[in-house]
C-alpha cells in the first residue's frame, strides 16, 4: 500500500498563500496534525518525504526509517511563490486548467511534475505490494498520484479538493493500482 500524506499546516498555508518551494516549517498546529497522523499510521516499513521542511517536519512524526526524494517536491510556483491564493490574476488559474503544459513566470508545468511523481510512483510500487509505504509530500504530487493511480488524465487534479494533513490510499498489486481512499481527515478529530 502506498499512503500518501499532505503535510501539516504552516503559517503559509494559514496565510491562504502559494508556498510551492518556499521551505517554511509546521506551525503548531500542522505539529499537531503531523502527530496525529503519525498516531494513526502506527508502524510503517518506509517512509518517503518530499526535501522542504513542512514534508520532514510531518514525516518525523511517523514511526519508521525515512528518507527524502525529490521528486515529491511541490509544484514549483515560480514568481507566484507566497502569493495570496486571490490575489493570483484570473488569466493565470485559467491558463493553469486549460493547459497542462503552462508554466507561470520561473515555475514549474503540471504536466512536468506529473513526470516526476509517475516516475516516483513506479518506483515504488513493486515495494508497496506486500509492505507500507507513505510518502509525505504537498497537494500537487498527491493529486498527480491519484490520477496516476486511475490511469487518468492528470488535470483531474483541478477537479479534487485535499484537505491540510490529509491521508490518501492507494494498493499496488499484480493488475496494477486501485485508490482506496481519498482525503481521509478522520484523525484529525
Amino acid at each position: 500500500m502506498i499512503v500518501l500524506v499532505r503535510h501539516g499546516r504552516t503559517r503559509l498555508n494559514a496565510e491562504g498563500r502559494l508556498q510551492g518551494r518556499i521551505d517554511e516549517p509546521l506551525d503548531a498546529e500542522g505539529e499537531r496534525q503531523a502527530a496525529a497522523i503519525g498516531r494513526s499510521l502506527g508502524r510503517v516499513d518506509r517512509v518517503v518525504a518530499s526535501p522542504l521542511l513542512r514534508a520532514t517536519g510531518t514525516a518525523a512524526f511517523i514511526d519508521g526509517p525515512m528518507e527524502v526524494d525529490e521528486r515529491w517536491i511541490e509544484l514549483d510556483y515560480g514568481g507566484l511563490d507566497g502569493v495570496p491564493t486571490r490575489d493570483v490574476p484570473r488569466a493565470v488559474w485559467q491558463a493553469w486548467r486549460s493547459d497542462l503544459d503552462y508554466v507561470p513566470d520561473g515555475g514549474e508545468s503540471i504536466a512536468s511534475l506529473a513526470t516526476r511523481v509517475f516516475g516516483a510512483l513506479d518506483a515504488l510500487a513493486a515495494s508497496a505490494i506486500d509492505r507500507t509505504v507513505v510518502v509525505v509530500t504537498h497537494v500537487s504530487p498527491v493529486k498527480a498520484a491519484v490520477a496516476w493511480a486511475l490511469g487518468a488524465p492528470v488535470g483531474l487534479t483541478w477537479r479534487t479538493h485535499l484537505d491540510q494533513a490529509a491521508i490518501t490510499r492507494i494498493a499496488v498489486g499484480p493488475a496494477g493500482a486501485v485508490l482506496h481512499s481519498f482525503n481521509e481527515t478522520a484523525h484529525l478529530r
